[in-house]
Order: C-alpha cells, then structure tokens, then sequence
C-alpha cells in the first residue's frame, strides 16, 4: 500500500484546494500519470503520480479546501496487488521543508517541478535547527535513524543535493542527544529577546460582533501576508527617488507599435521600464544582488519580476534575461505572462527567482509610491503615472510628461550610493529610448 501525499508546489505553499481528480477508484495509474489539479497560493497546476498502481482509495474529495501539505490524498495498491489497512490519521505537517524520497511514500509531483520541496516531513517528526536558528535539511529516512540511533543531525554535514543530510550520512554517525527543535514563535522570541504579539480580537479592540463581514483569507492571501511581513521585519529598507521625463519615450512608443502591429504586437511603457531596468542593471550590476547569510549573491543575468494583480493578491511573474531580449519580445512575454497569471496557469519557475522587480501603478492615476522590497532581491522599482508637470528649461518654465520613480532598496546589499548610480543609468534610457533600440 502506498499512500499519495499532498505535495507543496511552491517554498511558500501550507496548504491548497484539491481541485479536480482526474483518476477513480479502480483505475490503474503509472508514473507520469496526471491525477489531480491542485489549486495553490499562486496557481492552479495538473499533478503526477510517481509511482504504479491501482488507485483503491480516494481519501480528499474534490472542491476541498484547505488540504494541509503532507495530507494522504488517495492510496495505491502495492506491488503485491494487496492493499493494506489504513493507517491512523497523521499529525498536521510542519511548513514545507526540502527532503527526498527515501520514505518510501509515493508523492504526487507538478508536472515540471523536480524539486526536492515535494516531499514533506510530518510533524512528529519537526525539522531541527542548526545553533544559529538555521534549518538542518535532511530526508525523512534519514531524521527517523537518526531518531533511533540517538544520532545529532547538527553534528553532521550533509552529503545529499544541497548539503541535505541522507540516509548514508546518519548510518555509522557517532551517537548524541538529539534535542527536539523549538516551535517557530519559541525559537524567533529566543533568538530576539522579545516575546510573540498577542493577536488582539476585533471586539477586543472595540469593534463588535456583527458589525462586519468577515471574508476568509485564501491561500494566496496568508502567503502575500506572511511574506509582506518578513520583508518588511527582516529587511532594511530605504527609498530613493527620481522624475523622469518621458515625451520622447511616448513618441518613439507610438512608432515602434505602428510598426509593429502588423504583428499583433503593442508595447507598453511598463515594457519600456522592464528593458530599460535590465540595461542599469548590467551597467550598474551592484544593484543586481541578494543578500544572503554567506555573502552577496551577484547575479549573472538581470531576470525581472513584473507585478500582476489578480483576484485575491499579487503574483511576479519574470521575464527572464531582460537585458538580451528587444522590446517586442518583452511586451509578448509579458502579455502572456500577465494573461496566465491572472488564470493562475504559471508555473512555479516563472514566478520564482527573480533578481528585481518592477512594481506600476501608473495606469490607476498613483503619482508616487513605495514597494516592498520581494525578498531575496535587493531591490523594488515603484512606477508612478505620467503627467504633465511644470518643469524648467534654459531658464524658462515648460510642460513636459514627467514620471516618478521610486527605488526600494535592501540596505545591506544596495547603499544610496549604488542606488543611486543605478537609476543615473536608468534615467536617460527611460528619457531616451533610442538607446534601447540599437
């Protein structure tokens, strides 16, 4: 008997909506086999089985929401045509964590995701941390030796993919108490010296019962929430701003869609923007990083996030390579970019792992804003509306086409003074496009 877990189809995703089965009691399925759509903080995506068998159990209905990662979701035969009892009911799963399929349970896989991510360890069995807070990466095959052999996963040096600790590495380690690792609030108010927020009620602060609606978070709305408040708790932020003058951006725009639309092809100013970025950020690649906790990462390519609304959040998909790619290019893939996202058709590759975002709020009239910063980029650019402002020329006062430009910057990775050389580089793409065409 083999169980069929719930996978994590993103780093940030606890729990999702079981869509659609697309297999029935009785049906024989092989690896590769579309069973189930699962609806994530992000996106709708088709999943496949990873191992054969006759599917004997179907354990999550369609259309049920708020399926923990890790669940069982259905339940083959083994290989002995038998299926075997059902085992007790598991313990909710901690937040997903890398491991491998060393546990012997099948594990339902997005079509396209390979990471190690889709496998998760229960919560019996809670992921220990390193003495600086760090999570110790290992399978569940081999956290379960180490629990019976009394072995301490903090004393081992992982030899899997990623440094992950596996079963090799436990087998014949020197046995240690192994402490169990503290909850999440534990650990953070240990580490910090300040206790958790008690989250106050709305009646508690004066609002009483009944005098709201009250609409459930969905997924997409816990994970932008979560991650919003790491960012701005984790990250120290700082703005720099910067008016752009874009007449001669709107005039060449319209040339280029003249030409272009032969091909069904219209280029935006936020397209403009996007090119325009990945050119500053080869000229100025400082401001192309990531802070991480061993040194700043400095990217090779400028791959740009662009955000996208859609119903009940925020997603970023990338455009990949920006600095190679002409405007023509950028405005197709980021139309159906965009169009995906808002079907939440992407797949989690075009959505992350991106080294800076482009954030527009221009086409709802939003003069100047500020961003928060899309860990672990160093850096967020707020596009504002052009309008007509005053501005002086030669000593005289005449009106131009002025855009606002907002950098949010990580300060451990981008000074002001990077930040600012980066949008000196930008400026005069963004007033002078030409360049970006050559």
């Amino acid at each position: 008997m083999t169980d069929i877990l719930m996978p994590a189809l993103s780093p940030t995703m606890e729990e999702g909506v079981l869509a659609k089965w697309h297999v029935k009691v009785g049906d024989v399925v092989s690896a590769g086999d579309v069973i189930a759509e699962i609806e994530t903080d992000k996106a709708t995506m088709e999943v496949e089985a990873v191992d054969e068998g006759e599917v004997t159990d179907i354990l999550v209905a369609e259309g049920t929401e708020g399926v923990k990662v890790n669940t069982p979701i259905a339940r083959l035969k083994d290989e002995g045509g038998a299926a075997a009892p059902k085992p007790a009911a598991q313990a909710a799963p901690e937040k997903p964590a890398p491991a491998g399929h060393e546990s012997g349970q099948g594990v339902a896989t997005p079509e396209g995701v390979k990471s190690a991510e889709a496998v998760l360890l229960p919560k019996s069995a809670p992921a220990p941390k390193s003495d600086g807070g760090q999570r110790i990466f290992a399978s569940p095959l081999a956290r379960r030796i180490a629990a019976q052999n009394g072995v301490d996963l903090k004393a081992i040096k992982g030899t899997g993919p990623h440094g992950r600790i596996v079963k090799r590495d436990v087998e014949g380690a020197p046995k240690g108490a192994a402490q169990p690792a503290a909850s999440t609030a534990t650990a953070a108010a240990a580490t910090s010296g300040i206790e958790p927020r008690k989250v106050q009620s709305l009646a508690q602060m004066g609002i009483p019962d009944g005098s709201y609606d009250l609409i459930p978070l969905d997924g997409m709305k816990k994970a932008v929430a979560r991650r919003m408040v790491d960012s701005i708790q984790n990250v120290p932020h700082f703005p720099l701003f910067i008016d752009c003058e874009i007449d001669q951006l709107m005039a060449v725009r319209a040339k280029v869609n003249k030409m272009l639309e032969p091909q069904g092809i219209k280029v935006s100013v936020n397209d403009f923007v996007i090119k325009a970025a990945a050119l500053a950020l080869k000229m100025v690649p400082e401001a192309n990083a990531s802070y991480t906790p061993e040194g700043i990462a400095m990217h090779h390519n400028a791959d740009v996030s662009m955000a996208v609304a859609i119903d009940g959040g925020l997603i970023t998909p990338i455009i990949r390579k920006a600095e190679t790619k002409g405007l023509a290019q950028i405005a197709t893939e980021s139309k159906d970019l965009a169009k995906r996202a808002r079907e939440r058709k992407l797949k989690p590759e075009e959505f992350q792992g991106g080294t800076f975002s482009v954030s527009n709020l221009g086409m709802f009239g939003i003069k100047q804003f500020t961003s928060i910063i899309n860990e672990p980029q160093g850096c967020i650019m707020s596009v504002g509306a052009g309008e007509q402002r005053p501005v002086v020329k030669d000593g005289q006062i005449v009106p131009a086409t002025v855009m606002t430009v907002t950098l949010t910057c990580d300060h451990r990775v981008v000074d002001g003074a990077t930040g600012a050389r980066f949008l000196q580089a930008f400026k005069p793409l963004i007033e002078d496009p030409v360049a970006m065409l050559a």
